[in-house]
């Protein structure tokens, strides 16, 4: 696809990505394969990236597009948390820097147990090594609360600059604790405040918690996991003004709602998809996002190839997130490639687009696209249904059909499937349901 005479900037061609490792071959170095529940963190000293990734995977990169091993960051657990768990498993890592120490909250567990321990070690590098300084939280089946202490995210009150650590995976799903700045450790006894939770008919699938902070509309995000990790993961998010919740979805659902037999609470902003004639993918899931220093913001997950087959492995993904007038998160479809939003060129907006719609279903099935077609004149045509396209602003366009109206962010994007620019469109619509799309 050509964009000529234009002053727009589109994405140079980046590395191709690595191939999936075939059963017994070594790991390429680069390789963004087996790189599961990635916490994303820059460094404020050196600035380089860096993702921490479940089985004391990580990797560092310059640019987040390609990136290098980081061997060794972590190694030891706690004698408190292995002798509680029984494993020396190290899953989902997250990371804030406070002062000069560099602090590593890690989940030690087994798999569909609640006998598990998140801990925090500590290193004066972000390459480590960390030292296990001891648990933070541990649950065990007899616990009152019903939580589970692994899959860590920290976030700082920028009101009251209290630290909080939020976790949990399943039963009754996600709490939040707050920490003693001056340790690390939790600063209070027990296990916390429950603000998100599912029902017992989906088995309290909710996990993979992390919370940011946008000061543009004075929230914070919650984003969390539904669904199975193998399969049908999908991500969603709410808010609230209060750290400490509550958060609502954006139909102002609350995310502790037990009465979601429908599988509607949470904004979902992405789930399996599959665009024509392109790998589709299942279960995005475990996400962390970054708001970076030049003002882009990122968020990145772990996916699969769409197979359904078991013991697929997972790799990661980076993608743009842009957000809506009514500040709400959305994300590129395609994978961050050094593209940045930009004055459209309205002239590059009419031809053939491939989008999708973010239905939820329940499972969470992996969503195809559908051909929509852009006119010089503004009309659209989807099969049947006709409507009509405009650009409200430098960067947004409005899509109307019926009764319908989607309001979304249009940037350049590289379109990996096809190997070439592409423009992206993502945003929802007025019942708060995402859309995203790319012109092939």
């Amino acid at each position: 696809m050509k964009f000529e005479n234009t002053s727009m900037v589109f994405p140079k061609e980046p590395p191709k990505p690595i191939a999936k490792p075939k059963h017994g071959e070594e790991v390429h170095p680069n390789s963004l394969w087996f790189l599961h529940d990635p916490a994303i963190f820059r460094d404020p000293v050196s600035k380089d990236y860096y993702v921490y990734c479940t089985h004391r995977v990580g990797k560092k990169s310059k640019d987040l597009i390609t990136w290098e091993p980081v061997k060794g960051f972590i190694e030891s657990i706690p004698e408190d948390a292995k002798a509680h768990v029984g494993t020396d498993q190290i899953w989902a890592p997250d990371i804030v820097k406070v002062g000069d120490e560099y602090r590593l909250y890690c989940s030690n567990s087994s798999f569909g147990v609640r006998k598990s321990a998140i801990y925090l070690a500590v290193s004066d590098k972000p390459e480590g090594p960390f030292e296990a300084k001891g648990c933070v939280v541990k649950t065990s089946e007899e616990d009152d609360a019903h939580v589970n202490a692994i899959d860590a995210n920290i976030i700082e009150d920028v009101r009251s600059g209290k630290q909080y650590m939020v976790y949990g995976s399943f039963w009754k799903g996600v709490n939040i604790i707050e920490l003693d700045k001056e340790t690390g450790f939790a600063k209070e006894e027990g296990w916390g405040k429950n603000i998100a939770t599912r029902p017992g008919y989906v088995s309290g699938a909710i996990e993979g918690p992390y919370i940011i902070y946008n000061p543009e509309t004075d929230y914070y995000y919650l984003f969390v996991s539904y669904g199975s990790l193998s399969s049908d993961y999908n991500i969603r998010v709410g808010r609230s003004k209060d750290v400490l919740g509550p958060y609502v979805d954006a139909n102002g659902r609350s995310m502790t709602d037990l009465e979601d037999y429908d599988n509607e609470v949470g904004h979902m902003i992405v789930c399996g998809y599959h665009f024509e004639g392109c790998q589709g993918y299942m279960g995005p899931g475990h996400n962390s996002v970054l708001h970076d220093e030049d003002g882009k913001w990122y968020m990145v997950c772990h996916i699969r190839e769409h197979d359904f087959v078991h013991g697929q492995v997972s790799k990661m993904h980076i993608y743009q997130m842009y957000w809506t007038p009514d500040g709400w998160p959305v994300i590129s479809p395609e994978v961050y490639a050094g593209e940045s939003i930009q004055k459209v060129d309205v002239k590059l907006i009419p031809g053939r687009y491939d989008r999708i719609k973010m239905i939820k279903t329940t499972p969470q099935g992996v969503l195809n696209s559908f051909p929509m077609i852009l006119n010089e004149d503004g009309s659209l045509i989807m099969s049947l249904t006709h409507g009509n396209w405009e650009m409200i602003d430098d960067t947004t366009m409005k899509i109307t059909y019926g009764k319908t109206v989607e309001t979304v962010k249009v940037a350049p994007a590289w379109d990996w499937e096809r190997n070439e620019p592409t423009l992206i469109f993502t945003g929802k619509d007025e019942k708060n349901i995402c859309v995203f799309g790319k012109k092939v």
